[in-house]
């Protein structure tokens, strides 16, 4: 329990906010219509969450989800910004690090994650 709760304060208080940052700049704000993106927070935002995935590369060497060998809420709270960003720039990010894109893949692709995506999308 411990693990997981450390881990759920580095996603917190390090991943999701520059995540959120990224997904604002490269997908919210061209599917609304707010403007351009900001290319300096993005870069900023991409130099920031590039080393925290250095350090998920490193957790993922030891365990195959971020909390243990079990897929727990601190996986899937990755889920929402992680699936937006695949379909931008920054998936270069996740893609360059194999344990970290694994990870994504399979948390991506959980079952119940599919199906909330097919009831959106209908």
């Amino acid at each position: 329990m411990a693990i997981m709760s450390i881990w759920m304060e580095v996603e917190g208080q390090k991943f999701e906010p520059l995540a959120s940052k990224l997904t604002w700049e490269l997908v919210i704000k061209p599917m609304i219509g707010m403007g351009s993106t900001n290319d300096d927070i993005v870069k900023e935002s991409e130099e920031q969450l590039s080393k925290v995935l250095d350090i998920y590369e490193t957790r993922l060497t030891e365990s195959k989800y971020l909390g243990g060998d079990s897929f727990t809420l601190v996986d899937l709270h990755h889920i929402p910004n992680i699936y937006h960003l695949m379909n931008t720039k920054a998936k270069a990010l996740f893609d360059s690090r194999p344990r970290v894109s694994a990870w994504c893949a399979d948390i991506l692709a959980r079952p119940a994650w599919m199906k909330g995506l097919e009831k959106l999308q209908k």
